[in-house]
């Protein structure tokens, strides 16, 4: 798909699910992760409300990749029961978050950011609200021998587009905010540019 104008824009990520969205979308890009240390702007932030800090975070990775293209940084945050959840930084804190989960409706915060040359120039948020399933040990196990490491990178412990999808009950929300960024309002976002074609 055409649409794209000159070099494409840079991702500041390496997330396989932002990437497979793009792609789909016939979107131009170049994958340069970003160098950003989330939990020290997640403590700075303590307190702010999760889409706030998702916000923050997604516009704190595309601001640290210089680039005179449109840098779009991304990025998602958990919230289940009052408390805010990163990443996994293990299998067995993995099956802790589950355990916890269990049960529960979880809001999934997606956000997404463009700057150029540094400089923010749009940022955008949106939410879904996930209903977990109760989940039982013997599942959690099977589970995570068939997701484990994969997941690892994955905020929420799913893969909503693979074995994740077993875990919930119900789903209410934009397809594209549970794979992890809101991908509408970035097309959007990117249409006002004159990147995309309009």
């Amino acid at each position: 798909m055409s649409g794209i104008s000159g070099s494409g824009i840079v991702l500041a990520s390496n997330s396989a699910s932002r990437k497979a969205m793009l792609e789909a979308a016939g979107v131009a890009f170049e994958a340069r992760p970003a160098e950003v240390d989330e939990r020290a702007l997640e403590a700075e932030m303590e307190g702010a409300e999760p889409a706030e800090v998702a916000q923050a975070l997604a516009a704190a990775k595309a601001a640290a990749v210089a680039d005179s293209r449109l840098v779009l940084g991304s990025d998602s945050l958990v919230e289940v029961g009052g408390r805010r959840f990163d990443k996994p930084a293990s299998r067995e804190e993995a099956a802790e978050h589950l355990r916890f989960f269990s049960g529960k409706v979880m809001t999934l915060h997606s956000a997404a950011a463009l700057a150029r040359d540094g400089q923010i120039i749009w940022v955008g948020s949106d939410f879904a609200r996930l209903r977990m399933r109760e989940l039982g040990e013997d599942f959690i196990a099977a589970y995570l021998d068939a997701e484990w490491p994969a997941v690892s990178y994955c905020v929420g412990v799913f893969r909503i587009e693979g074995p994740g999808v077993h875990l919930f009950d119900s789903i209410m929300g934009d397809q594209f905010t549970v794979l992890g960024m809101p991908l509408l309002q970035v097309l959007g976002a990117l249409r006002e540019e004159g990147v995309l074609a309009s």
